[in-house]
């Protein structure tokens, strides 16, 4: 039957019910399948089923086995050889699920079900069980996925590195403790966003930050021209240690927050409104006057927010040195923070994690989900890469 005859409208009529075309579509999956084991076969052998060979090994019948897919439970026939050496790609030996499945099972557990909450899906859906041992089997697969992409080679150069982490409960010793998960997300010379890694530590320090730009640094990565990071203390200075010509920016939001943090309430709109000024100033030196006029006005009430803009300033101010298309997406760390969310989002059900390796194969599948998207380069690229050039000619093109 042709691809366009199962698509005609009189065909499909001859369904009544969903259970009738649902029943079609599994008897079609099956006998694909086991056409698609037959060709692997072919290859295997080196020689079409009914053809002549000088092969020492042939076929040797088939076996039934019971399989999982999509579309729910079937018995299949699977070839055999002689010598039983064949082992399908498509439904390997020992194993009773195709793929599709496992990617399912694999996608339900980035976004956060748990083992069990997945194995009452599966039954809904599909109509057949999945043990919650065999779907801990199918995700601790993603383990091997993961070393590779923390060791593979980065590009030479990122014109803008954010970095950021990411706080989760994780069992250690008997106890929860809050671990950090590092991030950082570089943008490419082709206007992408790549994430560059995943580690975890504990508490968010500047130590170990630089053991994440050593390892970037190891990786390959010559040079970050623009670094765009909260304010920890330390965080500028270990950034130029390893990679010592980096601009970095430091985030305007964070510094907001935290000047704004013990503000009280009846003066929140008008501390705001003040400090306002500060960062949608046209200029560095329209801002500083924005800041001498916001220290008069409340120095003498919140002494260590007018501080906290003094101490940093020369780092917060970095992105005035750059044209508007640049300064939009430096002077905030909010592109990786949009990302941590998106990954709170997928692991929000998961109160704490009993292991490191739960907590790094659960974001490393929900980083998976939420850059699913990456495909394009920012908005405005040809312009943004055109002032790099200018402002970075030679370091660009390393």
């Amino acid at each position: 039957m042709k691809k366009e005859d199962l698509l005609n409208d009189e065909f499909l009529k001859q369904f009544k019910t969903g259970e009738e075309l649902t029943s079609f579509l599994k008897t079609i999956q099956k006998r694909g399948i086991e056409q698609m084991l037959e060709g692997e076969l072919d290859a295997h052998l080196d020689y079409q089923k009914h053809q002549p060979s000088n092969n020492a090994n042939s076929r040797n019948g088939y076996s039934l086995k019971k399989v999982k897919t999509s579309l729910g439970e079937t018995s299949i026939k699977v070839p055999r050889d002689r010598e039983a050496s064949f082992n399908p790609m498509l439904i390997p030996k020992r194993t009773n699920m195709v793929d599709g499945i496992e990617n399912v099972i694999i996608s339900l557990y980035a976004k956060g079900m748990s083992n069990s909450d997945i194995e009452e899906q599966i039954r809904e859906v599909y109509d057949f069980d999945v043990s919650t041992s065999t779907i801990s089997r199918i995700t601790d697969k993603v383990t091997s996925d993961i070393v590779a992409w923390q060791n593979r080679p980065l590009e030479p150069v990122y014109l803008i590195t954010w970095m950021d982490g990411i706080v989760f409960k994780v069992r250690e010793n008997s106890k929860v403790i809050n671990k950090t998960m590092y991030i950082a997300v570089g943008l490419r010379r082709d206007g992408k966003k790549e994430v560059l890694g995943l580690w975890l530590g504990k508490n968010e320090s500047a130590a170990f930050w630089m053991s994440v730009l050593t390892d970037i640094k190891a990786r390959g990565v010559q040079d970050l021209l623009i670094t765009a990071t909260d304010n920890l203390n330390g965080f500028t200075q270990t950034i130029k240690n390893v990679f010592p010509k980096s601009t970095t920016q430091i985030c305007v939001v964070h510094q907001i927050r935290n000047a704004s943090r013990y503000v009280v309430w009846k003066d929140k709109k008008a501390f705001s409104k003040d400090m306002k000024e500060i960062y949608n100033a046209p200029t560095k030196e329209a801002a500083k006057a924005a800041l001498n006029d916001f220290a008069k006005i409340w120095e003498a009430k919140y002494s260590y927010a007018v501080k906290s803009w003094k101490d940093n300033w020369e780092e917060l101010t970095v992105f005035y040195e750059f044209p508007v298309e640049i300064r939009k997406i430096i002077y905030t760390t909010n592109l990786i923070e949009n990302l941590n969310g998106k990954i709170r989002k997928y692991t929000k059900n998961k109160l704490s994690f009993p292991t490191d390796e739960a907590v790094m194969k659960s974001t490393f599948l929900a980083l998976r989900e939420a850059t699913k998207k990456w495909s394009m380069p920012i908005r405005n690229w040809g312009i943004i890469l055109n002032q790099f050039l200018t402002i970075f000619e030679e370091r660009v093109q390393l």
